[in-house]
């Protein structure tokens, strides 16, 4: 685990100008809230994945909260009079190294985490934050256990719900409709498969699955099983190197021309993954770039490497939103930067967010997507993007 301490700060002339006279026009909250002067640096502690199987999620996360950070504090890394004070640590993706740098931060005065690439990093971040009554904002962590975990844990990103909900557009009314589930054996299939059950089953449909074990490498056999059930929706979650040989056995068997089959739509260095299928797939999408023109989306492009957004760059965009209006509102006190971000409506990179008060779910648009292109020259676009309010997951039960 290493840390490293940064200190975003930039300030220019015009700046410094507009701040002055606004703190003597009127101040400013954080000036009430450190007593004015040379205020003492906001600390906010990042543990993400800069390593481990998760790194390029991570990566993107970070480009993003450093965009967002700009953004939200025009420029200059500062809240009021105080910087912005960032320590990032490499959890790996393993929740005890996360637990630990966490830990670590937290004793040194940090009142406010952010990051969590990994699901399960961020269920075991969670409960130290609310041990310790610090904020904690969760990033690309899809799992739905982060809402509603405790009043001190929000998340950034998307959930697994929503991208199910998204799933489901692809067929409208789900009541009498069939359903399969193509997973592989263990974890990562078993909640795919629950989620879809709970909530396209929950719908009306009928679901049902065909598993295959994690180190299968002929798929005939499972494509044959998909045609024989005869869905009207094909639900596949897949994860490993073999993500493209599977893909090529559905499409060679015939399983892409005869129903709709929908996957999510994951980095852009994967999409080479799908070959010929690519433009047979119905894609369910948290982000891609193109997927909206927003002012935050324009700002994003300008400071990320290489100006092309990714799936989780808006995670990361987010979450320096959302620590700058903590600190506005808030000061130092922690209840009050819960408070301030209970409810609140902002403009993302996505568009329209809202964290709901009741469980700390981030509402957020989400996109049904298509591909277009071969080889490793693939373009995303979005066929319908639903609203914040078509694809929230229900109000769950506030934990702590």
């Amino acid at each position: 685990m290493t840390i490293r301490h940064t200190r975003r700060v930039f300030l220019s002339a015009a700046t410094m100008m507009a701040a002055a006279l606004a703190a003597t026009a009127c101040g400013s909250p954080q000036d009430t809230a450190s007593g004015g002067g040379d205020a003492a640096p906001v600390k906010v502690g990042l543990v993400y994945s800069q390593s481990g199987p998760l790194a390029s999620y991570g990566k993107q996360y970070i480009e993003g909260f450093k965009a967002g950070l700009d953004f939200a504090t025009k420029g200059t890394g500062k809240v009021g009079d105080r910087k912005i004070e960032l320590s990032e640590a490499d959890d790996a993706g393993d929740p005890a190294k996360a637990v630990s740098a966490a830990k670590d931060l937290i004793g040194k005065g940090t009142k406010i985490i952010a990051g969590s690439t990994s699901s399960g990093v961020a269920l075991q971040v969670a409960p130290i934050a609310a041990q310790n009554k610090v904020l904690f904002i969760s990033g690309p962590a899809a799992t739905d256990g982060v809402t509603g975990a405790n009043k001190y844990t929000f998340r950034s990103g998307r959930q697994s719900w929503q991208d199910v909900v998204t799933a489901k557009s692809f067929i409208g009314d789900a009541a009498g409709k069939k359903v399969v589930v193509f997973a592989q054996d263990g974890a990562f299939g078993d909640a795919n498969e629950a989620a879809v059950k709970a909530v396209i089953g929950g719908a009306g449909a009928t679901v049902s699955s065909v598993r295959a074990p994690a180190s299968a490498t002929e798929f005939t056999p499972f494509a044959s099983q998909i045609k024989a059930a005869k869905p009207d929706l094909l639900f596949v979650a897949w994860a490993g190197t073999t993500a493209g040989a599977m893909w090529q056995t559905l499409d060679q068997q015939g399983v892409l021309a005869a129903t709709t089959v929908v996957t999510g739509l994951d980095i852009r260095a994967s999409w080479p993954t799908f070959g010929a299928a690519g433009s047979k797939i119905s894609f369910l999408s948290h982000y891609f770039d193109g997927a909206s023109d927003t002012e935050a989306a324009k700002a994003a492009k300008a400071k990320i490497p290489g100006g092309t957004l990714d799936l989780f760059h808006p995670d990361g965009f987010a979450a320096a939103q959302m620590v700058v209006r903590a600190v506005q509102e808030g000061g130092d006190d922690v209840a009050k930067m819960v408070t301030a971000l209970e409810g609140w409506e902002f403009e993302g990179v996505k568009g329209t967010m809202k964290i709901r008060a009741e469980d700390h779910a981030l509402l957020q648009p989400m996109y049904q997507a298509k591909l277009t292109g071969s080889g490793t020259a693939f373009t995303a676009t979005a066929q319908k993007t639903l609203t914040g309010d078509e694809s929230a997951p229900p109000v769950a039960q506030m934990k702590g």
